[in-house]
């Protein structure tokens, strides 16, 4: 396969950061910012951003552990695309779960 193809093919994937960062911390919850954005392949700024909007929308608790954040998942809200509003979080844990 050519280097343009195989940039072309690695240029996308079928869910967005959000979903990554959720799925990371779901199975990670105690890992810092800085793990996250390398696992998820974004900048620190993003995964902060993601996980201020995560909490606001009830998708994420973060608590407090000495000088750590610690991340609750509520697995049991539903996604948010009115194609996949029918599922919860943790049907798509379970999927993608290692």
């Amino acid at each position: 396969m050519s280097t343009r193809k195989m940039a072309t093919v690695a240029s996308w994937t079928f869910l967005t950061n959000h979903a990554h960062v959720l799925l990371y911390l779901a199975q990670n919850s105690s890992k810092r910012i800085r793990d996250i954005a390398a696992e998820v392949g974004i900048t620190e700024r993003a995964v902060q951003r993601i996980i201020v909007e995560l909490e606001a929308d009830g998708y994420l608790k973060r608590i407090r552990e000495g000088r750590r954040n610690v991340y609750k998942v509520f697995s049991r809200k539903p996604l948010r695309h009115s194609v996949e509003k029918h599922g919860q979080v943790y049907g798509l844990i379970k999927l993608i779960k290692k």
